[in-house]
């Protein structure tokens, strides 16, 4: 008899608040093995609430979360990351003054190991100088290779955040509002990256997205959060077809 394979990250009534303030409250999500999930929701209901608390830069005040069938609530920031756990923020997290393959390569030196000195200038024949630049291929941006990462455009550092995910081998992945404020010629470039990323490593996805229309042609299922909580979790025909998710996010009467 074959062991049951565990869900890739499973949440079990997780809640924080804060003060008096309840932020989340009674989270359940079970999301399986290289899946891609979306989460959505009015602005306020939790989301990226819940990705730092998923992530460890919050601490919940109940339920527990588990990654591959580990408990990791306490664990801290790094230890999530070498865990498998990869992010990216709303506001680019990358190192501005930085160049592109500089970026990436520190993702590959920190995969890799060894005694690189991160500040010296890198080789192309150095290991995670070759590994960094297999990344930018797949995305797109080997001709941005010594460009400032600030000096990208916001598509290409969306695109760059991919790479260096890429780089760090994340079996788990929060994409917390990816397409947002990139040029709407940019977008399906960016989805093709996600999609490609999921496929060529079999990594777990889950990401908040406001352009209902782009997540809807690219995830399995869906979690819909209000008020900290997630009121529906299926198919996106189910969700855009559920009165209580037209009533609560859409802003719609139900039927």
């Amino acid at each position: 008899m074959s062991t049951p394979v565990p869900s890739a990250l499973k949440i079990e009534g997780l809640g924080l608040q804060i003060g008096g303030a309840t932020i989340l409250k009674d989270v359940d999500l079970d999301i399986a093995p290289g899946s891609i999930v979306g989460v959505i929701g009015p602005n306020g209901a939790g989301k990226t609430t819940l990705f730092n608390v998923i992530s460890g830069v919050a601490r919940p005040t109940a339920g527990r979360i588990l990654m591959n069938g580990d408990d990791i609530t306490r664990s801290s920031v790094p230890q999530r990351a070498r865990a498998g756990l990869g992010r990216t923020f709303q506001t680019s997290s990358l190192f501005p003054r930085l160049s592109v393959l500089e970026n990436v390569r520190l993702a590959a030196q920190a995969r890799l190991g060894g005694n690189y000195s991160l500040l010296r200038f890198p080789r192309r024949s150095d290991p995670a100088t070759e590994l960094a630049l297999a990344q930018l291929v797949k995305v797109g941006l080997t001709h941005k290779l010594d460009t400032a990462a600030g000096d990208i455009s916001h598509g290409d550092k969306r695109k760059l955040e991919i790479a260096v995910l890429l780089a760090t081998d994340a079996e788990v992945v929060l994409l917390d509002e990816p397409m947002a404020g990139v040029a709407s010629g940019d977008v399906p470039g960016l989805v093709a990256n996600i999609r490609d990323m999921q496929r060529d490593t079999q990594c777990t996805v889950l990401m908040v997205e406001h352009h209902i229309d782009v997540l809807m042609g690219l995830v399995a299922k869906v979690a819909v959060m209000y008020a900290g909580s997630i009121i529906a979790f299926d198919t996106p025909e189910r969700i855009m077809a559920d009165p209580l998710v037209q009533s609560a996010y859409l802003g719609t009467a139900a039927a």
